[in-house]
């Protein structure tokens, strides 16, 4: 079977610093990989270079469809939350209601906590319908019942052949393989 994301020897420089080299990882459907390591080790640049904001300095990248939620909301501030994730659509599940934000569906996205946009955020990429998922420090900001929403999406989403790499400094829910960056 074809991996949704396949680095070959992978090199990246930021800022004149080599964050890593002779990079290799695949990843198939049903798989997570979580990205560890100090503050400054390439963790997101590392998905970044995933979704292809970022060139390999040697290497190669392959990629399926992905959906992307990192620091950037990726929002329409000014419309309400459901008509913004609605844009995003393709995707079987209701978005809004897919991480517990139906409450909240007609409140301006301008208006939303830290912790309910990155609910939001996630919300997006269940929305995307992508079956490959960048996830940047996806626990950040949630509370408990959020982290237990997003344990469920994220099974949910390998048991129906979708992938995940995910960068965090915390232990995410579920079973991950794990790779370790260092400074």
């Amino acid at each position: 079977m074809k991996p949704l994301l396949r680095f070959a020897d992978v090199g990246l420089r930021r800022g004149g610093r080599l964050l890593f080299e002779n990079l290799s990882l695949a990843l198939g459907p049903g798989e997570a990989l979580q990205v560890t390591g100090p503050n400054g080790s390439g963790k997101s640049s590392l998905i970044r270079l995933a979704a292809g904001l970022l060139r390999p300095e040697r290497g190669s990248v392959e990629r399926s469809p992905l959906a992307l939620a990192d620091d950037r909301l990726a929002l329409d501030r000014e419309l309400p939350l459901g008509a913004a994730l609605n844009f995003w659509g393709g995707a079987t599940v209701e978005p809004v209601g897919s991480f517990g934000l139906s409450s909240l569906a007609d409140a301006p996205v301008r208006l939303l906590s830290a912790g309910q946009a990155k609910r939001a955020a996630l919300a997006r990429v269940v929305a995307s319908g992508a079956r490959l998922w960048l996830l940047d420090e996806p626990a950040n900001g949630l509370d408990s019942d959020a982290l237990a929403l997003l344990a469920g999406l994220l099974e949910r989403h390998r048991s129906s052949g979708g992938a995940i790499l995910a960068a965090s400094h915390s232990p995410l829910p579920g079973e991950w393989r794990t790779l370790e960056l260092r400074a």
